[in-house]
């Protein structure tokens, strides 16, 4: 008896659990009614008259010390799951919340993507420009009111050298040194000297658009632009050219598209037309084709621009440019839920 209890006590020492279900079935075997140790006292009846005091005393130490040894498994879990938070000690103790992305950024991806998924590659170039890429290789005359200073931020002390008042700048830089075909935009920041207002800005953003190539013809430039704005406002979208000018395409068109807002019918956003410009575009003028050393006989293209703070309002219903720029994070909050 006194060998059966020396080898149960073993092996409670050896007793070891991973988790609380082990715990329990430790429980159950070692001390509860069915047990191991309860199973001695039933057998504690047979032992001779001289062996009970020493065998009672054995059994009685073994149980005791089996609570312990159980119990003291069980606050081992207890005291991890107290300390379990579920908080990473490693991390700041202030939370720090993610920002959002800008709503022009958020704008500027999604034309971006649109038009990457019509085959079209991204190009980017210098903001600080001269006077051939900005105006002279576009076929601006020289009497062009663009070119005054009302108009354009000439850099001082030098007067070729100027703050780009286009990304079309960025167009010539591309045909200088690629020829056709070629099928890109251009996404920048521009710089005009206007007076800032509800309205407009001295600085915006553009994206502009270029594809030369043989036979291009402007029902390309159409479908294009069409496809462009069902994506960004919609299926049910509808655009309309109206005749335009501009110095480095011919023919020139303003694009509206149908007002998103009240679906044609007329508000005050598209000021009871029912339409809104969001862009200008038309056939590459054979003159800006020359001035990069591209054949205007063999190759024809298309162009287009648009402003992104304008076609951001347009898809927010924000009634002030002013607030892009003000970096007011209960306005740049709103867009959280847009990213």
């Amino acid at each position: 008896m006194l060998e059966k209890i020396k080898a149960l006590q073993e092996e409670v020492e050896k007793a070891v659990a991973s988790t609380k279900e082990e715990v329990e079935e430790l429980r159950l075997k070692f001390i509860s009614k069915k047990g191991s140790i309860s199973q001695l006292f039933d057998d504690f009846k047979n032992v001779s008259p001289e062996q009970k005091k020493e065998v009672g005393q054995a059994i009685n130490t073994l149980k005791n010390f089996a609570l312990e040894k159980i119990n003291s498994l069980k606050e081992a879990f207890e005291n991890a799951d107290s300390n379990n938070t579920g908080t990473d000690l490693s991390m700041p103790g202030e939370p720090l919340k993610l920002g959002t992305r800008h709503p022009l950024s958020l704008v500027k991806n999604e034309i971006i993507g649109i038009f990457g998924r019509l085959g079209f590659t991204v190009a980017e170039g210098p903001e600080i420009e001269d006077d051939w890429h900005v105006f002279s290789a576009l076929n601006f005359p020289p009497e062009h009111p663009a070119r005054d200073m009302q108009d354009t931020f000439f850099i001082e002390k030098n007067p070729d050298v100027l703050l780009r008042t286009h990304t079309s700048s960025v167009q010539i830089r591309v045909m200088e040194r690629t020829q056709p075909p070629i099928r890109m935009i251009f996404p920048g920041r521009v710089f005009r000297n206007e007076a800032i207002s509800a309205r407009s800005h001295c600085i915006f953003h553009q994206i502009e658009g270029l594809y030369v190539d043989e036979n291009v013809s402007f029902a390309d430039l159409k479908q294009t632009l069409l496809q462009f704005a069902k994506e960004l406002f919609g299926e049910g979208t509808q655009i309309r050219l109206r005749p335009s000018y501009f110095p480095f395409t011919e023919p020139s068109a303003e694009m509206d598209v149908s007002c998103s807002i009240c679906g044609g019918k007329g508000c005050n956003v598209c000021k009871y037309s029912g339409w809104l410009e969001i862009l200008g575009c038309g056939m590459v003028d054979p003159n800006v084709l020359e001035a990069c050393n591209i054949d205007s006989k063999k190759y024809t293209g298309f162009a287009f621009g648009m402003g992104i703070e304008r076609i951001t309002m347009l898809r927010y219903g924000i009634k002030d440019i002013r607030h892009f720029f003000e970096n007011d994070v209960r306005f740049l909050k709103q867009f959280e839920s847009a990213m």
